[in-house]
This record gives C-alpha cells, sequence and structure tokens, in this order.
C-alpha cells in the first residue's frame, strides 16, 4: 500500500506554517511557531501532521520531529510530558494507520523519526490497541527489496523490544528470532548498522527470557534449545575475523555480540555451556586482535581517532568501549561455574594478554601530566575504564581459580617485567608504561595476597615484588613518573608484606619526593605511601626527620588543589601521629595554617572533615591541647553567638570541631568549653531552623553531657535551669511537627542524659518516653527510628529485673490508630528489629527483647505484628504489577515474633561460622555441581542440627563487636555503658536455655510459629 500524496487544505496551511519556522525572518518565524503551537491544541492536528509527515512529495523532516513531539505531549493523560488536550481515540485510530506507511521512507532523517514515533506510539498501544503493527513490522523486516523499510522497522523493534514482558515474548520469538538471524548471517545483504540492530533485538529478546527462567524454566529452555547452535555458530562467524583498526563499524557489531554471549551464559548457562566450544576459539582471536588494534591506536597512538565515537542511538562505540564490553564477557565466562573450566587451558595467557591491555593509552599520559587532578580523580575512580575492567576480570580468576589462579597473575606479571626491562634495553622509550601495568596488576589485587589462600606462593610473590620495587627505587623521578608513583602506591599497598628494608628505602624515597620539586604525580604517589608507611615505622627510624618530612607536607599544602588536597591532609594527619611529642613544636605553624584552610573550605563536606581530622591529630599530640582550644574557642564562641549572621555551613562546622575538642577532653577543658558556647548551643537547637546545625548541635550537646556527666548541671551556676535547658533542646528535637532529618542524632543525646544523669532524669521518663512515641509517629528517616527504639530498649534494661513496669508504662501513653503506644513500639520495634546497625544497638534491642519476652506480660500475647512475608504470585514482577500487588504478610503473636527474631540472630551468626565457604550459587549450578555443592549444603545443615559449642559463639562476637568503629551509636557509649560488654551469642544461649526450661509449654507453642529454619537454630542450642 502506498502512502497518500494529494495535498489538501489543511496540509497546504501546515506545511507553509513548517516552512515559515525556517525563515530568516524572526518575526515570520515567531508567528509560525505561534500558530502551529495553537493548532496543536485543535483535533485533527496529529493526523494533518501525519499526512504531511508520509506524503513523500514533501521531503521535509521537521513534521515528523514535531509528531514525535505531539505523540509524547497529547497520546497519554499519565505521561509526565502530558499536555492538554489528549488526542481523541478515533484520530489515534487513523494516526496508527498512516504512520507505518512511512517506516522505508527514502530520507534518512524522515526514517528515523517516523520510527521514533511509531515506537512511541506502541509503547502506550502496543498490543492491546494496534495488533496489527507486529505483523508489519516482521512482514516489512523480512523484505529484502526494501532496504529503507528493513531499516525502519528494526528501529522500531529496537525500541520496542526493551519493554517487552512475559505475556508477548513467548509468542514473539518463534516469529521474531528468524527474522533476525536472517539479518545477522546475510552480511552480504545487509550492512553492519542493520545487522547490529537485529543483535540488539536479540538481546533484549534475551533478557526478558532470562527474567521469566526463575518461573518458567522449562518453557523457555525449549523456546532456546532449536536456535541456540544456530546463534552461536553465527556469533562465531562475526568475532572469528581478526579485527582492524581502519574497520570501527566492525567493533560495533562485534560489542553487540558479546552483549548477546553475556545474556545467554547468565541465563541459559546449560545450553550455553553445551555449544560454548562453537565460540571459544573466534573468542580468542578477537581478544589476541584486539589488543594489536588498542596498542596501536591508543597505547602507542599519540591521538586515537576513534575515541569518543557513538552510534545513531548515541551509545559509546569507542574502541575503548569495545575492550570494557570485551572484559565484561570474559567476567562473565570465569564467574560462571559452567564455564569457568572451559577456560581454565588459557589461563595463563588470558592473565599475560589482560595484563597488556592495562598499560596506560598516550592520551592518558598527556592528560595526567598537565592535570594532576585529573590524575587523581582517575586513579580513585573505579567506573568506566579500560583498566578498571581489566583488574574487576584478574580479580574474578583470582575468586574462580584461588592458588591456580593468584600462580597464574604472579607468573604473568614477571614475564612482563621482564620484558619492559628488555624493552628498556633495546631502547624502546615506552618500556615503563609495560612495568607499570604490571604493577597495577599486582597492587590492585593486594587483599588477595593478604588471605589464606595464597600460602604456597606467598613467598615467591613476596620475592617477586621486592625484586620489582628494589629496581624501581633506583629509577630517575623524573624521568618516568608515573612508574615512580605506581611503586610508592604499591609499596602503599603491600606495607603489610614488604621487608624492612624495602620499607625503609621507600619511606625515605617518598620523604626525599615530598621535600624535592618532583613531578605531580611522583608527589602523589609519595603521599600514598607516606600515608601508610608512617604508622607503620618504629619511630628512632621517623623521629630524625619528622620536622622536615612536617615542613615540606606543610608547603605541600599550601600548593594543593582541591583534588590534591586530601591526600596532602592524609599525610599531614600521619605525619603528626608519627611525630608525636616532636610534632608540638610546629603546632603555633600548623594550627593557625589548618583553622583558615578550615574557614575556607567550611562548606566542603569532604575537605573540611580531613581538617578536622588533622586538627584532632594535633589535639592528640602531647602538650597541643591546650594552646589548640585557646585558639578555636574564641574564635567559634562569636560564631555560635550569632548563627544566623554566618556564612553558608560555619556554624554547622564550628559544632563540628568543637565535638572534636570535646571527645575525650578532660573535664577541665570540657567546662571551659561549656562557659564559652554551652548557651549559644542550647539556643541553636532551640531556635535553628538548619537541619545541619541542628544535627551538629545535638553531637555537640551529647559530647558536653558525656564529658561533664551530673558536675555539668553545677557549671553554670543553678542546675535546675541547666537541666531545664537540656530537656527543652530534647523537646524541640522530639517536636512530630520538626523535619525527621532535624531530629537525626536525637537518640544519642537522650541516652547520654539517662545514662549519665540517672536521678536528674527520673522524673522526667514519662514525659520522656511519650515525646519520642509522639516522634516515631511522625519520623520519615529509619534511622531516626532505629535510634529512638534504642532508648527505649535501653529503658528496658534500667527497668529490669521489673520489666513489667515499663510494659505498664506503654500501655498507660496513647499511640493514634491503637489502644495504647505497646502495641504502636512494638509492631515498630519488631518491623524495624532486622535493620538495626552497630554492635551497641543490635546488642542493646536484642536483649531487651529477650528481656521483653521473659516478663511474660499478659499485655504482650494480645498483641499481634508483622509475621511472614506472603510469597507473590508467579511471573515478572512489573511497577505496575508491584502497585497492584504490594507485598502481604502474615499476622503473629508478639512473643512468637520475639522469640523468631532472636532465632535469626542465631541463624546469622551459624552463617558467619561458614562465610568461608561460598553457599551462595543459583539453583541451576546447584543442580550441575553435584557433590560439591551438596557437600557445602550438608554442612550447613550439620551445623543448625547440632549444638555449636560455646567457643564457637564466643568466636562470632565479632559479628557484634569488630569493624563498627564508624558507627556513631558506639562512639559515644564504648566504655560508657557496660551493656556494650555483652557478649551477645552468649547471651542469648543463656537465655534461651533458661526460658525454654522454666517456661518448656509456653516456649514450645511459640516454636510453632516459627520458620523451620528458626526452629532448628533454636534447638540447636537449647538441647
Amino acid at each position: 500500500m502506498e502512502a497518500p500524496n494529494v495535498i489538501d487544505q489543511d496540509q497546504q496551511w501546515l506545511l507553509n506554517c513548517l516552512t515559515a519556522t525556517l525563515d530568516t525572518d524572526r518575526d515570520v518565524r515567531s508567528f509560525a511557531e505561534a500558530s502551529l503551537q495553537q493548532a496543536s491544541l485543535q483535533p485533527g492536528f496529529g493526523v494533518a501532521l501525519s499526512k504531511v509527515t508520509v506524503n513523500r512529495d514533501i521531503p521535509l523532516g521537521l513534521p515528523a520531529v514535531l509528531l514525535k513531539q505531539f505523540v509524547k505531549q497529547h497520546w497519554q493523560e499519565d505521561d509526565p510530558n502530558y499536555i492538554q488536550p489528549v488526542v481523541s481515540p478515533a484520530e489515534k485510530a487513523l494516526i496508527r494507520n498512516l504512520l507505518p506507511l512511512a517506516l522505508d521512507d527514502p530520507h534518512g532523517k524522515i526514517c528515523v523519526a517516523v520510527g521514533m514515533a511509531v515506537a512511541s506510539i506502541a509503547q502506550y498501544d502496543w498490543p492491546e490497541q494496534w495488533p496489527e503493527l507486529m505483523p508489519f513490522l516482521l512482514k516489512l523486516i523480512s523484505d529484502q527489496t526494501n532496504m529503507n523499510g528493513v531499516r525502519g522497522s528494526l528501529r522500531c523493534l529496537v525500541v520496542l523490544s526493551g519493554d517487552l514482558d512475559d505475556t508477548v515474548v513467548p509468542t514473539l520469538v518463534p516469529v521474531l528470532f528468524p527474522c533476525l538471524y536472517n539479518i545477522v548471517s546475510s552480511s552480504h545483504v545487509y550492512d553492519k548498522n542493520m545487522r547490529r540492530k537485529a543483535l540488539s533485538i536479540f538481546h533484549s529478546c534475551a533478557s526478558t527470557l532470562g527474567a521469566m527462567t526463575g518461573v518458567y524454566k522449562t518453557e523457555t529452555m525449549q523456546l532456546m534449545m532449536p536456535m541456540i547452535k544456530a546463534w552461536m555458530e553465527q556469533f562465531s562467524c562475526v568475532l572469528q575475523p581478526p579485527m582492524r583498526t581502519e574497520d570501527p563499524d566492525d567493533w560495533s557489531i562485534r560489542m553487540e555480540v558479546l552483549k548477546c554471549l553475556i545474556q545467554l551464559v547468565q541465563n541459559f548457562p546449560s545450553l550455553a555451556k553445551e555449544e560454548f566450544t562453537i565460540i571459544l576459539a573466534s573468542l580468542w582471536k578477537t581478544f589476541v586482535s584486539c589488543l594489536r588494534v588498542y596498542e596501536l591506536s591508543a597505547i602507542r597512538g599519540t591521538d586515537d581517532p576513534y575515541s569518543g565515537r557513538v552510534d545513531s542511538e548515541g551509545g559509546d562505540v569507542s574502541l575503548e568501549a569495545f575492550v570494557i564490553q570485551l572484559f565484561e564477557f570474559l567476567l562473565t565466562i570465569v564467574g560462571d561455574s559452567k564455564l569457568v573450566k572451559v577456560v581454565g587451558c588459557n589461563l595463563i595467557e588470558l592473565v599475560y594478554y589482560t595484563i597488556d591491555f592495562l598499560q596506560m593509552t598516550e592520551e592518558q599520559v598527556q592528560t595526567w601530566s598537565s592535570d594532576a587532578n585529573q590524575y587523581v580523580a582517575d586513579e580513585d575512580d573505579v567506573t568506566y575504564s579500560c583498566r578498571v575492567s581489566g583488574i574487576l576480570l584478574l580479580e574474578e580468576v583470582v575468586n574462580a581459580y584461588e592458588e591456580e589462579g593468584i600462580k597464574a597473575i604472579l607468573e604473568a606479571v614477571q614475564k612482563r617485567s621482564r620484558e619492559s626491562s628488555e624493552a628498556k634495553a633495546s631502547g624502546a622509550a615506552d618500556w615503563w608504561k609495560l612495568r607499570e601495568a604490571a604493577i597495577f596488576a599486582l597492587g590492585s589485587l593486594s587483599e588477595s595476597f593478604h588471605g589464606e589462600q595464597v600460602d604456597g606462593v606467598t613467598l615467591g610473590f613476596k620475592d617477586l615484588l621486592e625484586h620489582i620495587l628494589t629496581e624501581d627505587v633506583q629509577i630517575r623521578a623524573h624521568e618516568y613518573p608515573f612508574l615512580h608513583a605506581r611503586a610508592f602506591w604499591a609499596v602503599a599497598k603491600f606495607s603489610s608484606v614488604v621487608g624492612r628494608r624495602i620499607h625503609e628505602q621507600y619511606l625515605y624515597a617518598a620523604m626525599k619526593a615530598i621535600a624535592s620539586d618532583s613531578r605531580s604525580p611522583v608527589i602523589i604517589g609519595a603521599c600514598r605511601a607516606l600515608s601508610q608507611l608512617l604508622p607503620e615505622s618504629s619511630p628512632e627510624i621517623v623521629q630524625p626527620h619528622i620536622m622536615g618530612l612536617l615542613s615540606a607536607v606543610t608547603e605541600l599544602l599550601k600548593q594543593a588543589s582541591d583534588e590534591t588536597l586530601h591526600l596532602v591532609l592524609e599525610t599531614l594527619q600521619a605525619a603528626i601521629k608519627a611525630g608525636s611529642s616532636a610534632s608540638s613544636a610546629l603546632e603555633p605553624i600548623l594550627s593557625p595554617l589548618i583553622l583558615n584552610m578550615w574557614v575556607h573550605y567550611v562548606s566542603d563536606p569532604f575537605i573540611s572533615i580531613d581538617l578536622v581530622e588533622v586538627l584532632e591529630a594535633i589535639k592528640n599530640v602531647p602538650g597541643c591541647l591546650q594552646p589548640l582550644v585557646s585558639r578555636i574557642l574564641p574564635s567559634i564562641a562569636p560564631v555560635l553567638e550569632n548563627p544566623q549572621q554566618q556564612p553558608e555551613g560555619l556554624v554547622a562546622g564550628s559544632l563540628d570541631i568543637l565535638t572534636m575538642l570535646l571527645k575525650n577532653a578532660p573535664v577541665e577543658v570540657v567546662k571551659v568549653a561549656f562557659e564559652v558556647c554551652f548557651n549559644s548551643i542550647i539556643k541553636i537547637v532551640i531556635q535553628s531552623e538548619d537541619h545541619g546545625e541542628m544535627q551538629n548541635a545535638t553531637e555537640c550537646l551529647a559530647a558536653f553531657v558525656l564529658g561533664g556527666k551530673a558536675e555539668l548541671l553545677s557549671w553554670g551556676g543553678d542546675p535546675g535551669f541547666t537541666l531545664r535547658s537540656l530537656l527543652d533542646a530534647a523537646s524541640r528535637l522530639l517536636d512530630p511537627n520538626l523535619d525527621s532529618s532535624g531530629s537525626l542524632f536525637v537518640g544519642s543525646y537522650i541516652l547520654q542524659l539517662i545514662l549519665h544523669m540517672p536521678s536528674q532524669m527520673a522524673q522526667h521518663i514519662r514525659d520522656l518516653v511519650a515525646a519520642i512515641v509522639r516522634r516515631m509517629e511522625s519520623c520519615q528517616i529509619a534511622g531516626l527510628k532505629s535510634a529512638l527504639l534504642l532508648v527505649l530498649a535501653r529503658l528496658v534494661h534500667l527497668s529490669a529485673p521489673n520489666v513489667g513496669h515499663f510494659i505498664d508504662l506503654m500501655i498507660s501513653l496513647p499511640a493514634k490508630g491503637h489502644d495504647n503506644a505497646l502495641p504502636y513500639v512494638m509492631s515498630e520495634w519488631t518491623k524495624q528489629q532486622g535493620e538495626m546497625q552497630g554492635a551497641y544497638q543490635i546488642k542493646v534491642t536484642t536483649t531487651a527483647l529477650a528481656l521483653l519476652l521473659s516478663s511474660q506480660h499478659a499485655e504482650l500475647a494480645k498483641i499481634s505484628v508483622q509475621g511472614h512475608l506472603i510469597k507473590s504470585s508467579a511471573g515478572i514482577v512489573t511497577r505496575s504489577k508491584a502497585k497492584l500487588a504490594p507485598d502481604q504478610w502474615t499476622l503473629m503473636p508478639l512473643p512468637a515474633k520475639i522469640l523468631a527474631l532472636l532465632a535469626d540472630v542465631l541463624i546469622e551468626i551459624q552463617e558467619q561460622v561458614l562465610s568461608g565457604d561460598d553457599v551462595d550459587s543459583d539453583w541451576e549450578e546447584l543442580e550441575a555441581e553435584g557433590e560439591t555443592r551438596l557437600d557445602i549444603l550438608h554442612s550447613v545443615r550439620a551445623l543448625s542440627n547440632k549444638r555449636p559449642t560455646i567457643d564457637q559463639l564466643d568466636a562470632m562476637k565479632s559479628v557484634f563487636n569488630e569493624n563498627q568503629d564508624d558507627d556513631y551509636e558506639d562512639d559515644f557509649v564504648k566504655g560508657v555503658d557496660p551493656l556494650n560488654e555483652i557478649n551477645l551469642s552468649v547471651y542469648l544461649v543463656d537465655f534461651l536455655k533458661t526460658f525454654s526450661s522454666t517456661n518448656k509449654p509456653s516456649f514450645d507453642l511459640l516454636c510453632q510459629s516459627l520458620t523451620d529454619a528458626q526452629r532448628s537454630a533454636i534447638h540447636a542450642v537449647v538441647k
């Protein structure tokens, strides 16, 4: 059917208007645009625009562009871009009939715009209102006599394939895939761009099928099985020829093949494994030949002509993008338990060539040489780059092959290092790049070389590392700055591995580099090395050089840019700590400099934190606290007295510095700060509307209470007035109408009041708990709610052994939508318990739940709370499905829920006991791995079916004790609250044994509501 070419009166007016929008006269253009805007609001505009678009006697691309915009704005009322009025159903039908006729328009821009318009409409109307679209597209895509039509239909299908769901794909794939295969396999008929689009559609459909395998495994496997071999053969044909520098379009189609292969490997590993050998040789040819192209164009080429290359949809199809995609596929293979053995025979070669890809490109050398900021930013960035992707592959090699993988990496590093030395001897100017890449590979895997799995190769690794580092420390830094910088970086990574000789060599070299006129990369590397080496160096080595080092870093600080400032401050902090008492001599110079910089960067959250940490390091130097306090307090007191008149961030920053001074300070210092700043801080909490200021002021008040304790009340002359001030601040922070962000740290503040002023707070507990409940009801931040629940949990402990008194108190208080506060609080508590963060929070809340359960208070059994998640129906859960059918939960009695939560803690402990075993695998891997995986699962079950010893559970206290230094709550209670010393695993075992023996009928009844895993965990410790 041919498009109608008759131009009626409406079309002629529209055509005149469109032509006028291109007029050179501004007034003519403005009038035409206004006329079109007004016309777009009238019925029939879309049809008229469609008729002009499909009229091939009017080779004008603008109508198609306007039509695409018209569809977005007027087609669907719930669309974010919708503008009234909506297109009528009759007009929609006419437009749907007209537009496909222009998909084969010979003018490329018109064809593209029409294709996008058709795809936009299809996203709303297909398949329900437009069932004939897909048959039309399939017919058009199969017509080799109409290449314009094939291009147009492919463009539509690319967009549509991204939105397919499990109701459409099963019926579409058997018809669509043969058409796509015909295009991909007919390189003599279809150009690379068309074949690439066909592969893109295959990729989208395979992705949707993969998402369906979880529910429809048999059906999807049956669908793919007949086709996979033919497709794998075709993929092999694409990958088989060597890559050439002069054919970038070839990279694009190879990239799509790799994306398709990733989908097949991830979603259909059994099928992919059966046919994987078909592509293995071709994949290897692509990998090796790609390296040659990359070396010529990027590593050695001064100007990569294909850098930043994009396709018609804006996708990155540069050479680096292709290499990254290649690494991603190789990583997918190595990470798949079914395919890892397939590439194992080429493991050494894989690692060897990968290290070659890690070389710095000439573009990077030029950029980083002229821009130290960019060098630091790129070094710290772990996103889109060839070097990062190569390292990820090597990490997966270590994970998959363990000691064998590490040996392969060490062998490749050694070989590449030797080759770089040979290249140097032969006079190659860029010999250092390969050596830098080898060290980069080694250092990036530093964590792997610290684990138990390398026991058998540790000696060889250390010898290799020290050999490389010994040679590189002698290289002239000004000639090869990036190699020297990488050596410093590697020493920092392996500071705990290298011997004393290397440690001292690089420590001296780094201090020398900092003090000399070295190039930026060398100074950056030296800073990284010093930050790590100084804390591990003996004082007798550091002390003779510390004054020179501090002076050099101080000078460096004055020249540092925003990007390098973090590194310099980190180095300065390490130097101050290493210098200990010797650093006090430079306090008069350092403190004013850091304080001035802090004022300048106070609105930068990252740099200002670094500066405060340096000030804290100065504070901790013997003899520096008093002079530092005397500098800081007179400066920040006026700021806190007049907060409304200060620059942005200065008040919050001043509070941050004051909190730092108060932390672990002698009571005399706390008292001096109290006299100068306390009343101002109370006013800020009560009056400020700035959430950052309120948060920092709350932290500061908590630090005051922690440092001054009950004695603080008498410092102001009137203990009653001071206590009322503290309570007024708490009242403001617990105001239910206050934004949750402003109240964020109120929990820790109230804890300090309760712990350190117990007798004074006793008479206010009822009002305090009522305010906490009201604040919880309006709370929008989970962290705040957890902190408030922590306070209530601590009150449960304070009420012991008469926990019933706390329960009675909760019953006497109101809560919205509940008979009293108890069911509301316990409902929120049981929902939030699994999200508690930090050792202290977990210990206090878990043991408080145990105390509540042991009370056997009659009111607890009357409360029902959220139980187990009810599994949703089968199929892909789209956003619309999720809205229509949100998660549903069972209800269970509160005592049973508490017991279930205690069991969950036991399960977590038991899982941590086995954390060294990889027990995570998808069900398909479990089916194929057989005895090995089953043995692991049996060991899990065995642990839950036998009683763990106290030694085992005691070993697991690290789950709740260690690596928690960054938790805010822990910082304020460590060494203060005796509950922090609880060994949670032992406590739970003792509690459950006692509870089960003294309340056996009740205990047995509660266990009936638990899951099998929860019952097993509890029975394992009570039997």
